[in-house]
């Protein structure tokens, strides 16, 4: 399955290892106060914004035929290639692969030429993901990140990842899927350390009520960066390092 397929309001099937009964019941007791925002999320963007960004990518009029959903929404897209425009990263990392590997990887060719390093789950979504950019003449390296456990004040999970690079200018985070926990994307702060001077990350969904509290503690715990939400779309949360 690729950006091609039209899909729910849930993620792909979870293959994530059992979870502790407490943190189960504390997801679907939150799940009870999010759902409005969930299912705004089904919302991808009028059809008017998608052919401005497709226009701006130079990209065929159907490379992005369905979005919303667990998939990223324009909005969130635009404010990407924004990014990458002005910024000019050489370095960028996603976490969770799909429609925004595409515009990241071809923003990245039309600016800079840049190197997208993308991580999801899915194995078999990584491999979809791969042909379908190889197919609109781009490239990225793209890398199954299995959730393992991993217990920390955010949740008892979060990806196993392979060799990331040691410095990133750009850090996209769009998983893992909430339904792991509300919070899960709050450690991705792991990579925090990473990011160079003036490098930015970029939190989707930031309009949830799981991803208001994970940029409350973020403000709080890395005073180093600057952050600031966009309230559009499903929200974003911008976070950009001091130099």
């Amino acid at each position: 399955m690729t950006t091609r397929e039209k899909t729910g309001l849930l993620s792909l099937a979870d293959t994530s290892p059992e979870r502790p009964l407490r943190e189960q019941v504390f997801t679907i007791a939150f799940g009870a106060i999010q759902w409005p925002w969930l299912a705004k999320s089904l919302w991808g963007g009028t059809k008017r914004s998608k052919r401005e960004l497709l226009a701006r990518l130079d990209l065929a009029a159907d490379a992005l035929p369905n979005l919303g959903s667990w998939k990223a929404d324009t909005y969130l897209l635009h404010r990407i290639v924004d990014v990458i425009e002005t910024a000019r990263p050489q370095v960028v990392v996603e976490l969770g692969c799909g429609a925004t590997s595409l515009v990241i990887a071809r923003a990245l060719q039309m600016h800079g030429g840049g190197k997208l390093y993308s991580f999801d789950q899915n194995a078999e979504f990584v491999e979809h993901t791969a042909r379908w950019l190889k197919d609109h003449g781009v490239e990225a390296q793209l890398h199954p990140a299995p959730i393992v456990p991993d217990p920390t004040p955010w949740a008892s999970q979060w990806y196993s990842l392979p060799v990331v690079p040691p410095e990133i200018d750009l850090l996209l985070i769009d998983g893992p899927p909430w339904s792991i926990n509300p919070l899960v994307r709050g450690r991705a702060e792991v990579l925090f350390d990473r990011i160079t001077p003036g490098g930015i990350v970029l939190l989707d969904d930031a309009a949830r009520p799981g991803e208001r509290l994970v940029a409350r503690r973020w403000r709080r715990d890395w005073p180093g960066f600057a952050f600031h939400l966009l309230s559009g779309g499903k929200g974003t949360l911008v976070g950009q390092k001091g130099v």
